[in-house]
């Protein structure tokens, strides 16, 4: 489903890098274990990848990039620096997978995939590439959850080491995903977007595909919300949740439910009665696109109860109606306005 890559910040995992590291961690996160691609390295061990950068790691880092702890909760600051390479840069493509089938992908996402030598990725986004595409790769690279700065620093630093690099995401790479990461390593070690001759290429974000099992909910104006604050404080959340509901948007909501954030769901339902009505209707699409792919459509003062059912988690996206969004037909529909201007 098109969670798109937030997802990714909420559990823990150990994972190479490319970049320096003290650390004594001893996880190997790469599908090719002894890939070697870039700069110098003063690492003793041949097992871990040490894309690009100089490492004084006995194994593998932590997750994210230069650590010198052994605390793999915590994403590190980035280790190498353009200077450390001696190559002519690669291409690197930010690549959107879309819904999570191929048949959601783009033509040219699917063909940026196949022009990259090298494709990086959390793990459960590479097992959504087809076989065809990735078998055409001249090296795959996949962390599990939480290695998002050191999987982008490992793709950064295989483009700078003189490969073509797509680092993927399901959804698109602008959309709660990795593709402004991206540029703010490229920026912090001294490289420039064109000097890799960056791209993003666009994927359908979750909010699209997800309403479009729904019917027509996000046809006049809308938001979206994620409910995840590894990265965004959860008062910021709320104001940004009572600035949305009290006004005449369509909300979707990313990120609603996991184990450690039961509480943002619940004060997420409560604002959201604040300042919408009980019979307000909310879409609710698990896994959209997969094969344990569930849509609901409820109401909003059911919604807090369904927090404690599978159809409600990391993968599920929810999209909220505004006061003139009704059901029709089991499908939602947001008059855009018409009826106002013309009769039909």
């Amino acid at each position: 489903m098109s969670t798109d890559t937030n997802a990714d910040a909420d559990a823990e995992s150990s994972s190479n890098c490319g970049a320096s590291s003290s650390s004594e961690s001893t996880s190997e996160a790469s599908t090719d274990r002894s890939s070697s691609c870039g700069a110098s390295s003063g690492s003793d061990d041949s097992s871990s990848s040490k894309c690009g950068a100089s490492s004084n790691s006995s194994s593998s880092s932590s997750c994210g990039a230069s650590s010198s702890d052994d605390d793999s909760s915590n994403e590190k600051e980035v280790g190498s620096t353009v200077d450390d390479f001696d190559a002519d840069p690669g291409k690197l493509s930010a690549v959107g997978l879309g819904p999570g089938h191929p048949e959601g992908m783009t033509d040219r996402a699917k063909s940026a995939l196949l022009e990259a030598e090298h494709i990086v990725g959390y793990t459960t986004y590479i097992d959504l590439i087809p076989d065809e595409i990735t078998e055409e790769a001249d090296e795959l690279y996949d962390t599990p959850m939480c290695g998002e700065v050191s999987r982008t620093e490992e793709a950064i630093d295989r483009a700078l080491a003189g490969n073509d690099v797509a680092i993927v995401g399901s959804g698109d790479p602008n959309v709660y995903a990795l593709g402004g990461l991206a540029l703010e390593i490229l920026e912090s070690k001294g490289a420039t977007a064109s000097m890799v001759d960056f791209e993003a290429v666009p994927g359908v974000p979750a909010a699209q595909s997800c309403a479009a099992r729904l019917g027509a909910p996000l046809v006049n104006d809308t938001v979206s919300i994620s409910l995840s604050d590894h990265l965004v404080p959860m008062p910021e959340i709320e104001s940004r949740l009572h600035s949305a509901a009290k006004e005449s948007f369509t909300i979707t909501i990313y990120n609603p439910w996991s184990r450690k954030r039961r509480e943002n769901f619940e004060k997420a339902c409560e604002i959201l009665l604040a300042h919408r009505d009980e019979d307000t209707p909310v879409g609710i699409v698990h896994g959209a696109g997969r094969e344990d792919e569930q849509v609901m459509i409820t109401e909003l003062g059911e919604l807090e109860e369904l927090g404690e059912d599978e159809i409600i988690d990391m993968t599920t996206t929810i999209v909220v109606g505004n006061e003139d969004t009704y059901v029709w037909d089991d499908r939602m529909v947001t008059p855009r306005g018409y009826e106002t201007k013309y009769d039909y």
